[in-house]
């Protein structure tokens, strides 16, 4: 079943925000799932009234939502605007009715206007009333007002996923040995109180993991001697390409499918192993090895996050993706709606879409404490000189972390304003790892003085960097 909203409110006035409550049902996974919205605008032409229109979507509605700004609204033959109307018959139909106030000064609002807003606000009523100052906060408004609604129609939480019950599955699917290492590592880098020999069923009781004497699903993706018996979607697929684009054939391509700590642990050293630089020799010193192109610790959390947040209600799994110039990390979900992307790159709140996974990985150090990973992430890119990690959201069901390999990032070199030959060339140089003048060529199918200059302007700008080599056998790669 879908539960209908209408949204009311002054359509010239409040466009941007009626506009954004469809978006808000449409990109979330979850809302979408179970609500639909109805806009007055939207609706086709009909021969009646538009003030008979509108009071039967309002009857045909489940939650009648109520947008208010500064106006009152076109007055009607009767004396009130559309919007109180619509209120009204809401009120008269006994619907839910949610309100949200733009700004917090009433006193700038059309005198009729403010009447309503008294009258709602009148506590006797029970009315759900919340404020707002901008369209992101209107939205986290609204999200959390319909999960609430969802709570008590008895929907979100009893279909939760890391929590529902593995109905197949029973304590003898769990593995001992991998509760006994958690326990070894809970208890030395979080203190936790469990002694590595309790019992096996007491351990996934203490972490919420069992219900009525059987595991949850995280308790099998966690523990389970097979999770992928019964979670065919819980795998993560690594493949590194030969270039900077998604084409065959791949250069390496491996699935991952045991339990999640396995999952993490050998995808992140698919990574290290496809990034790994050489041990090189020095001039005057004996041979040392490089650091990893990419931060390992920004590796290790981006892969953490998209196996701990992701949609497992889908058959998508995580997909990690090692171009020659940068990582992907793509998992099903969405975020959070408390967050933007901006968020993720300040001081936040966690909100994870699997709370018991999330706690479990805490406790056995492989996530940070709330909110800190990215901003870690962050940080140590910087140190390294690279762009910051960079994060997408995808039509609202995946999510994308992606990590350059080196500074000169297809924005970046747009910013700096190449022209078409030098950005062939760089991608060039990153999927080839060099470039003579004589390929720069044929590559661009110009001059020798032509791509003579232009090389010259990628060394002038540091993207790239000439060999020892003079004449014949020169060449150029990039800078780091």
């Amino acid at each position: 079943m879908k539960y209908k909203i209408f949204v009311s409110g002054v359509q010239k006035e409040l466009k941007e925000e009626r506009v954004a409550v469809k978006d808000l049902i449409a990109e979330n996974v979850l809302l979408k799932e179970y609500f639909r919205v109805f806009l007055f605008e939207d609706a086709p032409a009909k021969s009646k009234s538009a003030k008979t229109a509108y009071t039967e979507e309002v009857r045909k509605c489940d939650i009648y939502l109520g947008i208010f700004g500064n106006e009152y609204g076109t007055v009607s033959g009767d004396g009130m605007s559309a919007t109180e109307l619509e209120f009204r018959e809401a009120r008269k139909a006994d619907k839910d009715i949610l309100v949200y106030f733009k700004g917090a000064d009433d006193r700038k609002r059309d005198k009729q206007l403010r009447q309503l807003i008294t009258e709602i606000k009148d506590g006797e009523e029970g009315y759900t009333y919340k404020r707002f100052n901008n369209v992101p906060e209107l939205k986290n408004r609204i999200y959390e007002s319909l999960i609430d609604f969802l709570r008590e129609k008895g929907i979100v939480g009893r279909q939760a996923f890391d929590s529902s019950v593995c109905e197949d599955a029973g304590i003898s699917d769990i593995d001992a040995d991998k509760v006994k290492r958690f326990l070894r590592t809970a208890r030395n880098q979080r203190n936790f109180p469990l002694e590595t020999d309790t019992p096996v069923k007491d351990v996934l009781v203490h972490l919420n993991l069992l219900k009525s004497g059987k595991p949850t699903n995280s308790a099998i993706l966690l523990f389970g001697k097979d999770p992928h018996k019964f979670f065919l979607q819980a795998e993560v697929k690594c493949i590194q390409l030969p270039g900077t684009e998604v084409e065959k054939p791949f250069s390496s391509y491996h699935i991952y499918n045991g339990d999640i700590f396995e999952q993490i642990d050998k995808s992140v050293a698919f990574v290290l192993d496809a990034i790994r630089l050489p041990v090189v020799q020095q001039e005057h010193t004996a041979q040392v090895k490089r650091l990893y192109e990419v931060p390992v610790f920004a590796i290790h959390e981006a892969i953490v996050n998209a196996v701990a947040h992701r949609d497992y209600n889908t058959t998508a799994g995580v997909q990690v993706m090692v171009f020659t110039d940068r990582l992907e990390i793509w998992n099903s979900g969405s975020l959070p709606n408390q967050l933007s992307l901006e968020d993720l790159k300040k001081p936040h709140t966690s909100y994870p879409n699997n709370p018991l996974l999330a706690g479990v990985l805490y406790l056995a150090d492989y996530i940070q404490k709330a909110g800190s990973g990215i901003l870690e992430m962050v940080k140590q890119c910087r140190k390294q000189g690279l762009p910051e990690p960079e994060f997408r959201s995808i039509r609202g069901v995946e999510f994308r972390s992606i990590l350059a390999r080196d500074i000169f990032t297809e924005s970046v070199l747009e910013k700096i304003g190449l022209n078409e030959r030098q950005l062939k060339a760089v991608k060039h140089v990153k999927e080839r790892g060099k470039i003579t003048n004589k390929e720069y060529q044929a590559l661009n199918e110009c001059f020798r003085n032509t791509a003579t200059n232009d090389l010259a302007n990628l060394v002038q700008k540091g993207i790239l960097i000439p060999s020892n080599k003079k004449g014949k056998g020169s060449y150029y790669v990039i800078a780091h």
